[in-house]
């Protein structure tokens, strides 16, 4: 068994990968730029489930980099998994990265897409960056050093943007991130149009657990979807269908900057980001919450995640 990383460890790989990730988000700009010319897009099982050469590049381009600098460290990637790859988890250092997420976003030119590169160490994410190079956009984060994000020429600040936050009282003061994803059988879109419509839907009017939000927000990154909850511009998000390089950077960044984050409805809050939650599927994060007179902020995640899943539908993800 290896030895955990310290702080210093941690802050030698993050400036490395910082590094790393804006040079990928070079490729990612170059690549977005000829796809929209070209329009050489692969599927991988259907009409919206897409992949690039330019995917593929910048996976290989960071797997290329990180095993120069750091041989010893396992490697966990989106389109390596995708070939047929999907090697053990281990206690070791295992980087996991999506190239592109958001390739969607990336082939139609939509600003909204990132290179996501997590470290996890005994088996639970320890480092996270994710860059959007459209938009100049860095989140970062070690664990036990915070998370900050870093805009253009902005010094980096420290997430969430406002803190103290202010409290939750309920789903009907929330902003929710959600994603329709890239299964579209009648099921999934039936019990996630389902799903959306309580979130949405105003009760007094017949929506049966209508909770009348304050808005929905699909922006199609799982990655910066947790970015954006991490600095308090979204309450929540969730999602069924995801994978670990999606949500592995983004969750330590959440946890550092003080949110739940959470795996299937049955799963513990005890925003312990293990194994069993990476390979979940199933995932959720609410943002750091501000004490009310009456609760405490991590009471709060816990008594709305739990009335977040009440509400909506549970299926499983193919």
């Amino acid at each position: 068994m290896v030895n955990p990383l310290t702080q210093d460890e941690l802050q030698s790989i993050l400036a490395f990968t910082v590094a790393l990730a804006r040079s990928a988000g070079e490729l990612i700009l170059e690549g977005s730029a000829k796809i929209r010319s070209s329009g050489a897009v692969d599927e991988k099982k259907n009409s919206v489930d897409l992949v690039t050469e330019y995917d593929v590049a910048v996976e290989r381009l960071v797997k290329s980099k990180l095993s120069e600098k750091y041989p010893d460290f396992k490697f966990i990637g989106e389109e390596s998994f995708a070939a047929g790859s999907r090697p053990e988890m281990t206690d070791e250092p295992t980087f996991c990265v999506d190239p592109i997420d958001g390739t969607t976003n990336f082939i139609h030119g939509f600003p909204h897409s990132c290179i996501s590169l997590g470290l996890i160490s005994f088996k639970r994410p320890v480092l996270g960056v994710i860059y959007n190079p459209f938009l100049e956009q860095l989140y970062t984060a070690t664990k036990g050093g915070g998370a900050f994000l870093a805009q253009g020429m902005r010094a980096p600040a420290r997430l969430p943007l406002a803190d103290p936050p202010r409290p939750l009282p309920s789903l009907s003061q929330a902003l929710i991130g959600i994603e329709w994803g890239s299964d579209r059988s009648l099921e999934m879109v039936e019990k996630k149009g389902e799903s959306f419509k309580r979130l949405a839907g105003d009760p007094s009017t017949g929506v049966v657990k209508g909770k009348m939000a304050h808005s929905l927000r699909s922006l199609g990154s799982a990655a910066l979807n947790y970015g954006l909850v991490a600095q308090g511009g979204m309450d929540f998000y969730w999602e069924i269908g995801t994978w670990p390089w999606d949500i592995c950077a983004g969750a330590i960044i959440a946890q550092e900057a003080g949110c739940l984050v959470a795996g299937s409805r049955d799963a513990p809050l005890d925003n312990d980001v293990n194994e069993g939650v990476l390979w979940g599927r199933k995932h959720m994060v609410i943002r750091k919450i501000g004490d009310s007179e009456t609760e405490k902020g991590v009471d709060a995640q816990r008594r709305l995640i739990k009335e977040f899943y009440d509400t909506v539908e549970d299926f499983e993800p193919k």
